[in-house]
């Protein structure tokens, strides 16, 4: 297990996460606040009603009981994590009657072949292994119709961004280009592809046609 890896599994950082170590590096990375990365994945998953939705690599659930307060009853938030201790926090701090979270590895999803009607993961793919296999499995329990939206590092494709990338993986961090995730979320069949760019973070989300029932 690499440096960045280890770190997001210590209980130490599970304590201080949610209100001092993601907002003050995604400022910095993005120059977005918390609260308006949470505004805009609802817009984005376009939730509303009695939706299931999955929140991979949860952490300690800051995004999953927040995307719970705009649903209904019969509404439900799934947040999935990785490290026992972020879990745990999540727990204690981020439970509600409409959200539930499970231990589970983002590469190979506990959850049958379109179970949900929106999927996201924000600020955790670079941090996964193999996180191409992390975005397909999603795809996978998306059900038709529904919405996937992530939000992840990104590199420029030039000299900064190369030194950038290199200095990042040094530490298991992973930056990832303008077009890997488009591409992605095309070659899959996926339709209303959006992409934002905000310094080094990058917004994508999409939707699963109806007519796709793979």
């Amino acid at each position: 297990m690499n440096l960045a890896r280890r770190t997001m599994n210590a209980p130490a950082l599970a304590a201080v996460y949610e209100h001092a170590w993601r907002p003050t590096l995604f400022y910095l990375a993005s120059g977005r606040t918390t609260g308006t990365d949470r505004h805009e994945a609802v817009g984005a998953l376009r939730l509303s009603g009695p939706m299931k939705v999955l929140d991979v690599a949860c952490g300690p659930g800051n995004f999953t009981g927040y995307l719970s307060e705009y649903l209904t009853k019969g509404g439900f938030v799934t947040g999935l994590d990785y490290s026992a201790p972020m879990l745990a926090k999540a727990a204690t701090d981020n439970a509600s009657p409409r959200v539930g979270y499970v231990r589970g590895d983002a590469r190979m999803l506990p959850f049958a072949d379109g179970t949900f009607d929106a999927v996201c993961c924000f600020g955790a793919l670079y941090l996964i292994p193999d996180p191409l296999v992390a975005t397909r499995e999603m795809i996978r329990v998306l059900a038709p119709g529904g919405r996937i939206a992530i939000s992840t590092s990104y590199a420029e494709d030039n000299l900064f961004g190369s030194a950038s990338s290199l200095a990042a993986s040094l530490s298991g961090l992973r930056l990832f280009d303008r077009d890997t995730f488009p591409k992605l979320f095309d070659r899959a069949g996926l339709t209303e592809i959006d992409q934002r760019v905000h310094r080094f973070m990058q917004y994508v989300d999409a939707t699963k046609p109806v007519s796709d029932q793979a």
